[in-house]
């Protein structure tokens, strides 16, 4: 298994978190119900990914508590002493944190705008993303026989489309 740096903007902030490569079909497929918020999206995805909605909301919970826009501190200190792989999930409150957010890691990056439809593959080397294919649904950490397909709207952009 691989790892992606992915980031998700929505009207209210920016998150970031390190999550398998394998999870950017999960969000594509989310992305094709329409979600308007970060946590529409994850929730969207949940069906096709094991524990990654926990994860990154725990990790974001876990954020919350410890820095805000006016102190920064806490995140500055796990990106100066965290491998880019290892990183927790964060929302961008700063330059700095712009910055991380875009930088990809072992398989890429990639931006899910949900205020603009755009996914931006900053940097792909795990698989093309479809507008529309199928994923197959998990219980828990084992994949189903049953299967989802998905298209996304014509409002979403796919960039660079391929």
């Amino acid at each position: 298994m691989g790892l992606m740096r992915f980031t998700i903007v929505d009207h209210e902030s920016t998150i970031s978190f390190i999550g398998p490569d394998r999870a950017v079909h999960a969000l594509v497929a989310a992305c094709a119900d329409g979600p308007a918020t970060t946590a529409e999206l994850l929730d969207r995805a949940a069906p096709y990914t094991a524990d990654l909605r926990e994860r990154v909301l725990s990790g974001l919970a876990v954020f919350d508590e410890h820095v805000s826009r006016e102190n920064p501190r806490w995140i500055h200190a796990a990106l100066d002493y965290c491998k880019r792989e290892e990183v927790p999930a964060f929302r961008v409150v700063d330059d700095r944190t712009r910055e991380i957010s875009l930088s990809p890691v072992w398989a890429g990056a990639i931006v899910f705008n949900l205020a603009a439809k755009r996914i931006v593959q900053i940097q792909n080397t795990y698989g093309e993303i479809k507008r529309k294919g199928r994923l197959r649904i998990m219980e828990g950490q084992r994949p189903t026989n049953r299967v989802r397909r998905y298209e996304l709207p014509a409002d979403w952009t796919v960039v660079p489309e391929r």
